[in-house]
């Protein structure tokens, strides 16, 4: 992104944000609550990191946040369909290397967000 983006075109870009990585947690996790409630927490989260940071950083990191999360996406689903079953684990096993993907890009996500508003 210029660093020369007019602050208005932040928000749109931020509601845009929301909706894919919303749309794609929803896909991801088939849960009925997990869909009523997991938007008014990100919403709510947002409100948080826009009012003591900045709306490019919700922006990025949302979307850094969606795509680390990509891997892990058939284990989301498979365990959301367990639970809905009834089945229930001791642990949940995440490979370290998804792990490691999802933080890299939520960290890049965040660094190309104070790179963007500078």
């Amino acid at each position: 992104m210029p660093p020369s983006l007019d602050g208005t075109w932040w928000w749109p870009i931020a509601a845009a944000a929301t909706v894919i990585h919303c749309s794609a947690m929803a896909a991801w996790i088939p849960v009925r609550r997990f869909r009523l409630v997991y938007p008014a927490v990100v919403v709510g989260c947002g409100a948080a990191v826009v009012v003591m940071a900045d709306l490019a950083l919700y922006a990025f990191t949302l979307i850094g946040l969606t795509v680390g999360l990509l891997p892990t996406r058939a284990r989301l689903t498979r365990w959301s369909h367990e639970i809905n079953r009834g089945v229930t684990r001791e642990r949940y096993d995440w490979p370290p290397s998804h792990l490691v993907f999802c933080v890299v890009c939520v960290v890049g996500a965040a660094l190309a967000a104070m790179a963007s508003t500078r």
